[in-house]
């Protein structure tokens, strides 16, 4: 088959860095006036996600730090619903993936499955909706709800992925992430997250919160202490700011998307759904664009540890990927999130370019070598990638793209897979 020739581009994106994080932070802390609402010798449950969010070690010793030197006694808890196959042990190994343990941030961390109530939601329609807490931060004098605030992959609302979702699901470890995942099917996710988030913050357990949002290069753009009375509000606006910085394909319609790595560490569907145009998320409407036919998944990041969630949102993938997958922790993220069909398994070959030839055999009478293709490393990584020939000429109308490589055809090794996505090869 005659396969599209590729050029590599680069895209230009408005993206501020934040230089300094720690004084940032401890800037921010002041502002809010920290030292007035946790005391000294009072413990602070200080939360850390599962999610790759751009120096989070970083921002979580830097909060340690902070509180240890008003005399606090700041602590750990993973607060990732069900990731981490559901297990203390598992929630602390991924935080150690990211570079979170008691040796690097100078504080413990505290990691159980257990959850207190803290009390229900009344719902006219249906029986309360318990709220739940992980055990550990529940009986801290204090909770620091820290975490990247971005468009979530879900659903779209004026609260997305943030501080409030981690108060509520996060903190809800699995016991509450199946229950509110349960009863987003009647009530919605916003609604639910809003309404549990309210529920915490008016309990007085959490302190103030840390919110962190990113440019399209994954780099910290800015560090917002809050508050709690002022949270929800401010979660808001940092929302729509960080829409506005967060990484895009140049072009609306595909052919077909080849995508090198999916991964837990990318995003919680494994790849970004707002990137790829496709939430496959029941009672939630699909996005209008971008619009992609075919998308093709290479390979599954090492620090997924084979959770393969999210991989039935693409059309074909390799059989090493399937491999790879471990199928108690994908499950249980998916009967988590009431969300099985994200993870069924695609169509699998043996190498790249047997998919690749499937994948444009279906895209309908346009020819291969004519196809629409884009290649990119993953959807965190949208700075450099591929572009198919007959994108070209679009491309040197955008304003923010710069084509960088030769037209070339599709680099295959011995095996028929694509060499690495790195600049070296073009």
């Amino acid at each position: 088959m005659a396969l599209p020739k590729m050029a590599r581009v680069r895209q230009h994106f408005d993206a501020p860095v934040l230089a300094d994080l720690p004084a940032a932070i401890h800037t921010e802390l002041d502002r809010i006036g920290a030292t007035s609402i946790v005391r000294s010798g009072e413990t602070v449950a200080i939360t850390a996600g599962s999610r790759g969010v751009a120096n989070v070690a970083t921002a979580v010793k830097a909060t340690v730090d902070y509180l240890k030197g008003i005399g606090a006694k700041p602590f750990v808890v993973p607060a990732m619903g069900s990731h981490g196959g559901a297990t203390s042990e598992g929630q602390r190994a991924v935080l150690e993936h990211y570079g979170i343990t008691e040796a690097t941030v100078g504080a413990p961390v505290k990691a159980t499955m257990e959850v207190v109530k803290l009390g229900s939601l009344p719902q006219a329609e249906a029986d309360d909706l318990p709220v739940f807490m992980d055990r550990y931060a529940a009986e801290a004098d204090h909770v620091v709800p820290l975490n990247r605030i971005k468009a979530h992959t879900d659903f779209n609302g004026s609260i997305e992925s943030g501080l409030m979702k981690m108060m509520v699901i996060g903190l809800g470890k699995q016991q509450g992430a199946n229950f509110y995942h349960r009863a987003f099917f009647q009530y919605g996710f916003e609604h639910v997250i809003t309404a549990a988030g309210s529920f915490i913050l008016d309990s007085g357990k959490i302190a103030f919160g840390l919110g962190l949002i990113e440019n399209a290069h994954e780099e910290t753009a800015k560090a917002v202490a809050m508050p709690a009375a002022q949270l929800l509000q401010t979660e808001r606006e940092l929302l729509v700011e960080a829409k506005s910085l967060m990484g895009r394909l140049p072009f609306d319609e595909l052919d077909l998307l080849i995508v090198d790595w999916s991964g837990k560490n990318i995003s919680g569907t494994g790849m970004d759904t707002n990137v790829i145009g496709r939430m496959m998320q029941n009672f939630e409407p699909e996005p209008l664009k971008p619009a992609i036919l075919r998308i093709f998944v290479r390979d599954l990041t090492e620090e997924s540890d084979g959770n393969a969630t999210g991989i039935g949102l693409a059309d074909f993938t390799t059989t090493r990927l399937v491999e790879q997958i471990d199928r108690h922790s994908t499950y249980m993220n998916g009967i988590t999130a009431l969300g099985p069909q994200k993870s069924k398994i695609p169509f699998y070959y043996d190498t790249d370019r047997e998919a690749i030839e499937v994948a444009l055999d279906t895209i309908g009478l346009t020819k291969p070598e004519n196809a629409r293709v884009i290649r990119i490393e993953s959807t965190l990584r949208l700075t450099e990638l591929d572009i198919s020939e007959v994108l070209l000429k679009d491309a040197q109308l955008h304003s923010s793209l710069e084509v960088t490589g030769e037209t070339l055809p599709l680099e295959f090794d011995a095996t028929g897979n694509l060499l690495p996505f790195s600049s070296e090869t073009h």
